[in-house]
């Protein structure tokens, strides 16, 4: 080490000894007091400890004796030294899983699952259940990741270490660096300590399951074995306390158990707009008298006598002293989370240790819906143990249910990829819950759906030149699907599935259009042949465009208007699976979702291309993409209401951008007072503070845009959701290429949870990347 030690140190004053001229001798008294302090160290070794512990405590007390000499670059010298000794260690970790690197049989490598200690599980510490991490891991999840992230920039500071460097980068990275400084202490203290203790648990993130690398199994299996501990159910009902009433027609009335439990689900909405409208207070009064015991249904019969506000009260009350309690009864709830979250948020598949997506089951309560749904208000009932399906592996530790209930099947199905399934009652939909997104069987099924609509750009134009040519056709069924499918293409519309009436809200695609959607004009505002669509669509948001189309789509919509009222369809002789039918004759694997995905991803890459410059700022680029972003959200109709914050947080952007411009006039004002006084005296001093607020100009200049490209991206979003889109339809394998490209950190563009889900496109995408 001491070689490395003195490599780094004549690097570091060879810089500077033109400053210096004494440098070198203070630097050879220097060395000759740590000659010294080596010769003491390895007499005391002999005498009391062996070579590897002395070795620990004599570089300790040498680091700490360097600490009280003033010396110039020191703290640099002592983490490079550092560096290149953890360096070493983790090349000899790499070297040797290389050279064992499993070798893969029928699809799956034949160690994660055949062999008792697969190298890849030692980054997922496990317990003797092999479920849980053991305690000496038992971190909280951001703490890892953090130290993730802070060992994959690790190599990069080794090769420029000098301080200046670490400056410069700091403000494109601050909040990621900030997190690792937080890291890198505690762990030295650790190492320091307990002799590389700290550094392994730091290692151990590591070295992550590249799922992607590894041979896909072909016989339609998901998974060779699977362990979880089931569901986390919804806590008990707990009772209201005597003080809190119900009343009745201005009197307090005592409600029976599980009719005030659904009381309190309405009481808990008082202050919400569902509960004034008409359908849901019916929906619920409904509901809620199946719950009444036959006294209560025979006093409660108006609902607008109900007087529910001293329950509402106490739930308000409730929350308030939720958010006052102390710093200890909150890290105790947390700490209990954390409990929860290890034993039930995670599973081992195929030797891997996973994340679950959602591991508790939704508590009862009200169905909202979404838009005017004709269910809202309905009572949500509880899940309860009889009603799971478990799903997992025959050779694995089955999860128990709650002592006295049992489950309702247990399966073995290795061809699906969910671990718990029930009915709600509400819809009589299956719910599941499933793994993680950034798991291996999402991101195994995100970048198939990526593939596929890349296989679709290769023969769109052919797909496109057939359903032209069948504008033209003889059958009537035969045009309307053509219409359809160029409606799907050119508008990224949703197919529109069939659904039964009444039972959700009145929602639409394209297949399922009505007379009453569209409108046509031969000609408006000088163009012709314009149709207008104005429909409700997925989750009730309003879709609405005025768009001009070819001659033979009009005169095909003239036709299926034809002897036909507002509420028929418009396309009569098709559906979806109709539609998705003949679309599987085209290509294998194509659906009108595919064209969605295809049309938003090479959208997203034609719009960077366009917009983005290689010269610009990083606040400037991420605002391009941004922009190439919102093309994508606009074409895919992603919208939403402007959020109740968005004045406030404006206004608390244009304050902060008018402080920094008056900032910028006092650093302008102090830069010409400095010019006139350095212009009169002409000495060393007066041009050092020239530059000084020359760089403070920079700077302050650099952090106005930061905020008015801030403030321009926002109000642009306003009534726009970009997460959609980019979590959905785009490939992150453009983003990615896109970052490497430009130099933009991918943090920038995905945050941690999303670098998780496409930690597959961040790996496998270089910037030569094309869709």
């Amino acid at each position: 080490m001491s070689g490395d030690h003195g490599h780094k140190d004549s690097q570091v004053n060879s810089g500077s000894r033109a400053n210096d001229p004494h440098r070198h001798k203070d630097r050879h008294k220097e060395k000759e007091h740590r000659h010294k302090d080596q010769k003491k160290d390895k007499e005391r070794e002999k005498s009391k400890h062996s070579n590897s512990e002395h070795r620990e405590h004599s570089e300790k007390k040498h680091r700490d004796k360097e600490k009280e000499k003033p010396k110039p670059n020191e703290g640099s010298a002592d983490r490079h030294r550092d560096k290149h000794k953890d360096k070493r260690r983790e090349d000899k970790t790499k070297s040797s899983h290389v050279d064992g690197k499993p070798k893969k049989e029928n699809g799956y490598s034949r160690d994660t699952w055949s062999s008792p200690s697969p190298p890849v599980v030692k980054s997922e510490p496990e317990d003797d259940n092999g479920f849980s991490p053991s305690p000496k891991h038992n971190k909280p999840l951001k703490r890892e990741h953090d130290h993730e992230d802070e060992f994959e920039s690790k190599p990069k500071k080794v090769k420029a270490e000098n301080g200046k460097k670490a400056k410069k980068r700091k403000p494109e990275y601050e909040e990621e660096e900030d997190e690792e400084e937080e890291d890198v202490k505690p762990k030295k203290k650790m190492k320091d300590k307990k002799g590389g203790v700290g550094k392994k648990v730091k290692k151990e993130p590591e070295e992550k399951w590249k799922w992607w690398e590894e041979e896909r199994a072909t016989d339609g299996s998901k998974w060779r074995f699977l362990e979880h501990k089931g569901p986390v159910f919804a806590p008990p009902y707990e009772p209201l306390p005597n003080h809190v009433k119900f009343y009745y027609d201005g009197k307090p009335f005592k409600l029976s158990p599980s009719a005030e439990e659904v009381a309190t689900f309405f009481a808990k909405m008082l202050d919400h707009e569902y509960t004034t409208k008409d359908i849901f207070r019916k929906n619920f009064y409904k509901d809620w008298r199946k719950e009444m015991i036959p006294e209560e249904k025979s006093k409660i019969t108006d609902m607008n006598k109900c007087n529910f506000t001293e329950m509402s009260e106490y739930f308000k009350a409730q929350s308030e002293a939720r958010k006052q309690m102390s710093k200890e009864e909150k890290l105790k709830i947390k700490e209990e989370n954390e409990r929860i979250l290890q034993e039930y948020g995670f599973c081992i598949m195929d030797n891997h240790k996973e994340r679950i997506g959602n591991f508790r089951i939704e508590p009862p309560g009200l169905f909202r819906g979404r838009g005017d749904h004709p269910k809202m208000g309905m009572l949500k009932r509880r899940i309860r143990p009889q009603d799971i399906i478990i799903n997992c592996s025959k050779d694995s530790k089955h999860p128990k249910a709650p002592p006295g209930t049992h489950w309702k099947e247990v399966r073995h199905d290795n061809k699906v990829t969910w671990l718990v399934s029930w009915t709600e009652n509400i819809q009589g939909s299956i719910k599941y819950i499933m793994l993680n997104p950034s798991s291996r069987i999402k991101g195994e099924k995100d970048w198939q759906k990526y593939e596929t609509a890349r296989r679709l750009k290769k023969c769109v134009e052919r797909l496109r030149a057939q359903y032209r040519e069948d504008w033209k056709s003889k059958e009537m069924r035969i045009r309307q699907r053509s219409v359809a499918l160029y409606f799907i293409d050119k508008l990224a519309l949703r197919a529109g599935n069939e659904k039964e009436e009444g039972e959700t809200a009145d929602t639409v695609g394209c297949c399922s259009l009505r007379v009453e959607h569209i409108r046509l004009y031969p000609k408006m505002d000088d163009q012709e042949f314009v149709v207008e669509f104005d429909f409700l669509g997925k989750d009730s948001i309003r879709y609405y465009n005025k768009i001009p189309v070819e001659k033979r789509v009009f005169k095909n919509l003239q036709l299926f208007l034809e002897n036909k009222q507002p509420e028929d369809d418009l396309f009569d002789r098709l559906n979806t699976s109709i539609l998705n039918k003949h679309l599987q004759e085209l290509m294998d694997g194509l659906t009108a979702k595919v064209f969605r995905t295809y049309n938003a991803s090479i959208t997203l890459q034609q719009q960077l291309k366009e917009l983005t410059s290689s010269d610009e700022s990083i606040p400037a680029q991420i605002l391009s993409y941004n922009r190439a972003n919102r093309a994508v959200a606009i074409l895919c109709n992603h919208q939403r209401a402007p959020p109740k914050t968005f004045e406030k947080s404006m206004l608390n952007l244009q304050t902060k951008i008018d402080e920094k411009q008056q900032q910028l006039s006092a650093a302008r004002k102090q830069l010409r007072s400095a010019k006139a006084e350095h212009k009169a005296s002409h000495d060393d001093k007066s041009k050092k503070a020239v530059e000084v607020k020359r760089k403070a100009v920079q700077r302050i200049e650099e952090q106005l845009m930061r905020l008015q490209m801030q403030a321009t991206d926002r109000e642009e979003n306003k009534q726009i959701a970009l997460g959609t889109s980019k979590l959905n339809y785009l490939d992150p394998r453009i983003s990615v290429a896109w970052c490497k490209k430009y130099d933009v950190p991918v943090e920038k563009i995905f945050n941690k949870t999303q670098r998780e889900k496409f930690a597959w496109a961040i790996d496998m995408a270089d910037k030569d990347f094309e869709f």
